[in-house]
């Protein structure tokens, strides 16, 4: 276990390293860094547990560690991230990727209802996953036209791109082997305590697959590299969306099955998460301390929920109806409140 997190600490640092001297060296936004080569290189780990699963047949733990992978990233990531720094949030994370990780969530809802997902709905979510691509090409492309780079002699590029693949293949090769190391041991303890596969995949690997994302965008933010560390988290959620699921669905013999639990809780707590974003982002295009407090604070919410509602605990009604009747309604108070002042300032 300490091994694990000694390779995912340096592993993380190396990959934002390449990040931002790719950044430099490309002329584009670390925004555009991170919400592609980084977060498409921490999201590796979750492509190969979820392929893994969904042969083994175990579809709940394929799906699952998407879905609880995409609810730890924002909750926890963004929230322990901005409790180290107030996280700056562009105009294009708000007019563009937010609403396209909502889209993506709502589609993969939608294509869920009839419990399953085939074929044809994975093909589906790759042709997203390139028109996604295709449009941060276009951004990269666009930016390095309005903002030209200065000149500087390129003497040494041989020189740059071997190091930067090598920081980069180094990086995201110790990420993986962490990944890989802390998802062995927290699964057979996970086992032996007689957990669902459902609640495996939902917490311990959904959890454990996410480390790279933590790390990264820990290491992000510690450096002052805010918008790194908030479009890893964005591109990463997008990414197990599109990239994930959608391979998955689409290589695997069977089509992936969604537990009628999954499609009554864990899909719409997915989506009420990335549609929880759009406001809290847009109201002053920042993540607070104290919002990144109320994200971890929902994420222990949900995590207790999950627990003990599985374990058949009486807390799990009592903590439902706090949430429903209680909570939620205070929550989404305030956000409308911030969101129309928000608006008012802006316009």
């Amino acid at each position: 276990m300490g091994l694990g997190l000694l390779l995912l600490i340096i592993g993380a640092e190396l990959l934002v390293r390449a990040a931002l001297r790719l950044a430099g060296r490309l002329h584009v936004r670390p925004l555009i860094i991170g919400l592609s080569l980084v977060a498409f290189g921490s999201t590796a780990p979750q492509l190969t547990v979820s392929l893994q699963a969904a042969y083994q047949g175990a579809p709940d733990v394929a799906v699952g560690s998407v879905v609880g992978s995409n609810i730890f990233n924002v909750l926890v990531i963004l929230g322990l991230a901005a409790l180290i720094i107030p996280l700056r949030v562009s105009r294009q994370l708000v007019r563009l990727d937010i609403p396209l990780m909502i889209l993506a969530s709502a589609l993969v809802y939608l294509l869920a209802l009839n419990g399953q997902l085939g074929r044809l709905e994975g093909g589906l979510l790759l042709l997203g996953l390139l028109a996604y691509l295709g449009m941060l090409w276009h951004q990269s492309r666009h930016y390095a036209r309005t903002y030209p780079a200065p000149s500087a002699a390129h003497a040494s590029a041989g020189r740059f791109w071997s190091g930067a693949l090598l920081l980069i293949l180094l990086g995201l090769g110790l990420l993986s082997l962490a990944g890989h190391l802390l998802l062995e041991a927290a699964v057979e303890v996970a086992t032996d305590l007689g957990l669902s596969e459902r609640i495996i995949g939902l917490t311990v690997v959904a959890v454990c697959t996410s480390l790279p994302e933590l790390a990264a965008a820990l290491i992000a933010a510690l450096r002052g590299e805010r918008e790194i560390a908030v479009g890893t988290v964005i591109g990463s959620n997008l990414f197990n969306l599109l990239a994930v699921l959608g391979l998955t669905a689409v290589v695997t013999p069977e089509p992936l099955s969604i537990s009628p639990n999954a499609l009554d809780f864990d899909l719409p707590v997915m989506l009420g998460v990335a549609a929880l974003c759009l406001p809290v982002f847009y109201s002053g295009y920042r993540v607070t301390r104290a919002e990144g407090l109320v994200f971890l604070c929902l994420y222990l919410a949900y995590g207790l929920h999950v627990v003990t509602f599985t374990t058949g605990m009486p807390l799990a009604g009592r903590l439902e109806r706090w949430m429903l009747y209680y909570v939620l309604p205070v929550l989404g108070i305030v956000l409308l409140y911030t969101t129309i002042r928000a608006w008012r300032r802006q316009h």
